[in-house]
């Protein structure tokens, strides 16, 4: 018969099978850990930028576009509709000021003018004929009060006599009622003269003001036909570069149409670009740094305009140093508007990878292990400089971040860090 096995012995090769599963199962998942470790994405070091995260300060501001142009630059429009005769000089020349540029067909304008001016003769004549006539119509109407002021007086001597011979019996009432009745009867008539006098010289004087007005205002409208001929032969404003020159000679071109370009090209400004998000942290007198190539050049924001198009506020920023050697015209540069100063703040250095403040994806170097492993964060961004980035959250001072570009790892949480 069988002999029943104890009960320790059944224990003991039970313990014995599930040590052996056991030592199994680890070196399975030891050996699966190894290969998933083997497989995860790795970078090289060499090729990654690092911001170590600081405490420290920061000037904020806002970032911009900007393009340099000249501090002074003119553009000459052709004040008449004409047609280009001749061309004195080629875009890029430096020019003085006075220096004739291209000269215009004014034949027409010329001739307008000869028959303006021959007009203003006629109005002149005809205001002093007018004036003439004035003066003699006030002189024949003053006399004829005058001659007036005569009669009366003689009517007014012959009331005196009738009332005395009256007085002596040698005449009656009624011819003492007949002078006295035609002397006022000439009185009334002599200061209806008078009015009329008076009145006249007001509507005459009224008249000959209107006349020297409308000589007046067709003295001005000479001067603009005139000032628009001497603008029509095209000249340079000031001493600087022409830039820009229409050459084609005989083309015909309308009222309004450029026709030149001079620039000032040894002083310069930026005239930038932001959006109308920023637009109240941007004010004239606002301090600006502009990145030139490897420059920092300094100045202050000069005016912004009121309106916002398309989403963008555009100002104008005058430079320190306007004359820089690194200035150019149409250079493109970076702009920052610099708007306070935060002390004690967590932050790390600016790169490509900062948009504005937001939540951003970083990758950390770890630092529970030997450093050589990166781990994906959620950090979030505040405002930057230049310089350096404000931290808000998920970094703390002692961290090292990667500021490369990290697109290409998206999808990546770990990444193993190759020396």
């Amino acid at each position: 018969m069988d002999r029943e096995i104890p009960q320790t012995e059944i224990r003991s090769r039970r313990m014995k099978k599930i040590m052996r599963g056991s030592v199994v199962a680890a070196v399975v998942l030891a050996a699966a850990g190894s290969l998933v470790f083997s497989m995860r994405k790795s970078v090289k070091a060499a090729d990654l930028n690092f911001s170590d995260v600081e405490t420290g300060s920061i000037e904020t501001s806002v970032s911009a576009s900007g393009k340099v142009v000249p501090a002074f630059e003119e553009i000459i429009n052709s004040p008449i509709t004409t047609r280009i005769v001749e061309v004195y000089c080629k875009g890029g020349d430096p020019v003085e000021e006075g220096t004739p540029l291209l000269r215009l067909d004014l034949q027409s304008a010329e001739t307008e003018l000869g028959k303006l001016n021959d007009e203003l003769q006629m109005k002149i004549h005809s205001l002093e004929q007018t004036r003439l006539n004035i003066a003699t119509a006030l002189s024949n109407l003053s006399m004829q009060v005058k001659v007036k002021e005569m009669s009366v007086n003689r009517l007014k001597a012959e009331v005196g006599n009738e009332r005395r011979l009256d007085s002596l019996g040698s005449g009656t009432g009624d011819r003492v009622r007949e002078a006295e009745l035609a002397y006022n009867t000439g009185v009334l008539e002599l200061e209806q003269l008078r009015g009329q006098l008076e009145n006249e010289k007001l509507v005459k004087e009224s008249e000959l003001e209107s006349a020297r007005l409308e000589l007046n205002i067709f003295r001005k409208n000479l001067s603009e036909q005139q000032r628009t001929l001497n603008d029509a032969r095209i000249r340079a404003p000031r001493a600087a570069t022409l830039t820009y020159i229409n050459n084609e000679i005989g083309a015909a071109i309308s009222q309004g149409d450029r026709v030149a370009v001079v620039s000032d090209l040894s002083h310069f400004r930026v005239d930038a670009d932001i959006a109308d998000s920023y637009g109240e942290r941007v004010a004239a007198g606002a301090p600006v740094n502009v990145r030139v190539g490897r420059e920092m050049l300094s100045g202050k924001v000069a005016n912004v305009t009121p309106l916002s198009h398309n989403g963008v506020i555009s100002f104008t920023v005058a430079l320190d140093d306007d004359d820089h050697k690194r200035l150019r015209s149409g250079l493109k540069t970076d702009v920052y508007v610099m708007c306070d100063i935060r002390e004690d703040i967590t932050r790390i250095r600016n790169g490509s990878y900062y948009k504005g403040p937001n939540v951003y994806d970083m990758f950390v170097v770890d630092g529970d292990g030997d450093g050589d492993l990166l781990v994906r964060r959620k950090v979030k961004l505040g405002e930057s400089n230049y310089d350096y980035v404000e931290v808000l959250e998920g970094l703390h001072p002692g961290e090292r971040v990667v500021i490369s570009d990290m697109n290409d790892y998206r999808n990546s949480n770990r990444l193993k860090l190759k020396k």
